[in-house]
């Protein structure tokens, strides 16, 4: 499996607000998940061109992703503009 547990602690701990592992719920490690999550679907589907069920999925995490970072610019976008470089999101 590609999203084990040693693989989301090293992202959390990594992109979450304290950098802990157990920052699971702040919205920097959830856009990073996701971010992660998309990626790797994304190769999926380059191979699987037909695989309709995934694209779907993308497209939900992609709307998922964005309303976050809506969220955390409206709230705090400092963090924001951190999150977005840090993935390398935007140029």
């Amino acid at each position: 499996m590609y999203l084990n547990k040693e693989k989301k602690q090293e992202i959390f701990g990594q992109y979450g607000k304290a950098q802990k592992t157990t920052d699971t719920g702040s919205a920097e490690s959830q856009i990073a998940l996701f971010s992660y999550r998309i990626k790797n679907l994304t190769e999926h589907v380059k191979k699987n061109r037909k695989d309709y069920v995934t694209t779907r999925s993308i497209t939900r995490l992609v709307g998922k992703r964005r309303a976050l970072l809506n969220y955390l610019y409206k709230i705090d976008v400092e963090r924001y503009r951190a999150i977005i470089k840090a993935l390398g999101l935007r140029k």
